[in-house]
């Protein structure tokens, strides 16, 4: 098979610990063609979209991972499937990345995970589709709407609805000094969204990493634990990762929304889960692969692989 990955650019992949590159390392250890493009790589042309693509062959470790075999301008329906693993942030460009993806589908390419559900699925926003699960949670625009929740909760999280890694995360107590201007700030003076929940002590057991790949649930799952004085485990923030099987109320949410994110053609998710709480539904590049995969000794690229060819094969 031909498979493409939209990415970002190669030279910024750090490989001993990146996804994409595991899944690019499987996918060519089984003999199928590796090719990569930017974003920005991707247009629309005479009705066809089209990307500037390079051919890869990957060499173990080292900063040289990978050579350039062949350059070319392919339309997308030319791949077998197209994965799109351009990281947040979700911005304009990434949103009309998805437009010309979807318009491809149109003309018969695969695409993983589909560009409408990426769309769809803010990945803050989307726990409300299941609620269930998750911690009693706010979503406004409105200082006082959040005071109001404070004051009823005592201890809470907000985050903006666009960030990643833990980027822009507060933990607000009633007595927070700066309490006023941490609003101000988050919400600018009333005019932008953003997300508050109830605080949730088992984060000092880690926010835990759960993937879905083709609907069902890897195994074990990463807890990324805080550093001293954090609240916030993201890796991206200093967390620790540390992997660790799935707990019943783990395993239970997983099958319990694999269904439908299935149905939604989202081939890999991966659930935050802190404590028996869903805190997120990671669908644009979902991570932690190899951190799995080295504490585990389960394959996760061979599992996200097999998916993959399962499913072209199904399609065709």
């Amino acid at each position: 098979m031909r498979i493409a990955f939209l990415a970002d650019p190669l030279d910024s992949f750090k490989i001993y610990k990146d996804s994409t590159y595991a899944m690019m390392r499987e996918a060519a250890r089984r003999g199928h063609e590796v090719w990569a493009f930017e974003q920005e790589a991707m247009r629309v042309q005479d009705g066809r979209v089209v990307a500037h693509a390079q051919a890869l062959a990957l060499h173990e470790g080292g900063d040289h991972w990978y050579r350039v075999l062949d350059r070319a301008e392919l339309g997308l329906t030319q791949f077998d499937a197209v994965l799109m693993r351009k990281d947040p942030p979700f911005d304009q460009e990434y949103l009309y990345a998805t437009h010309l993806l979807e318009h491809a589908e149109r003309q018969g390419a695969r695409v993983f995970n589909r560009p409408r559900a990426l769309r769809d699925f803010n990945e803050k926003l989307a726990i409300l589709r299941y609620p269930a699960f998750i911690a009693p949670t706010l979503v406004s625009c409105r200082p006082d709407d959040i005071r109001a929740f404070l004051a009823e909760h005592g201890d809470i999280v907000l985050k903006p609805l666009d960030g990643m890694g833990g980027s822009g995360i507060f933990r607000l107590r009633h007595d927070d000094p700066n309490l006023g201007v941490i609003l101000e700030t988050q919400t600018h003076f009333g005019r932008v969204t953003v997300m508050a929940q109830r605080y949730l002590p088992a984060i000092t057991e880690g926010d835990k990493r759960v993937l879905l790949i083709a609907g069902r649930p890897v195994e074990w799952c990463l807890a990324r634990i805080p550093k001293q004085g954090e609240t916030r485990g993201n890796l991206a923030a200093g967390g620790t990762g540390v992997a660790r099987p799935l707990s019943e109320r783990d395993r239970e949410i997983a099958c319990a929304l694999g269904p439908d994110l299935v149905a939604q053609g989202l081939l890999l998710v991966g659930l935050d889960v802190i404590g028996d709480c869903l805190t997120e539904v990671n669908v644009t590049s979902p991570t932690c692969f190899q951190e799995i995969s080295a504490q585990s000794g389960i394959d996760v690229a061979a599992l996200f692989i097999d998916a993959l060819e399962e499913n072209l094969t199904l399609k065709n």
